[in-house]
């Protein structure tokens, strides 16, 4: 099964909802050579300064790879060419009391330049032995 497949997605919104996850986002592992890119929140935001991969949230409606392509390219103005597999998720506390997961998926993008920020003030092409303050979950991610 692959990972674009309405019953793989199905799969993985229905073990959530099993689980008692109230919320859903898609993320993008954005790779070019050996490099991925990270983008570092604005100062004032929730969990300010910190660097994570793009990431944004399911909407209504909204399938997690539509909104896997619509975040990546709102968070960077970067156009994801393939989505290369699944590589798993992770859950936290989200703002509202609820527990959010967050799928993640490998990607390569059209075009690696220029990235154009909205959300964020920084990035940057890291190499995974080499990471900024990133969460546990992102460096754990990262190392798969």
């Amino acid at each position: 099964m692959t990972v674009a497949s309405a019953e793989f997605l199905a799969g993985l919104v229905s073990d959530a909802q099993q689980d008692g996850i109230t919320g859903f986002v898609a993320a993008a592992v954005v790779t070019e050579a050996t490099r991925i890119l990270l983008v570092r929140r604005k100062p004032d935001d929730f969990m300010g300064g910190l660097w994570e991969i793009p990431s944004g949230k399911v909407e209504e409606g909204e399938t997690i790879l539509e909104a896997l392509h619509r975040e990546t390219a709102e968070e960077t103005g970067l156009t994801i060419g393939t989505v290369n597999g699944y590589v798993g998720h992770f859950d936290y506390p989200d703002s509202r009391g609820g527990i959010t997961r967050q799928f993640n998926f490998a990607v390569t993008v059209e075009k690696a330049e220029p990235v154009v920020l909205t959300e964020h003030n920084a990035h940057q092409w890291a190499l995974p032995g080499d990471l900024p303050e990133v969460s546990d979950a992102v460096r754990e991610l990262i190392a798969r």
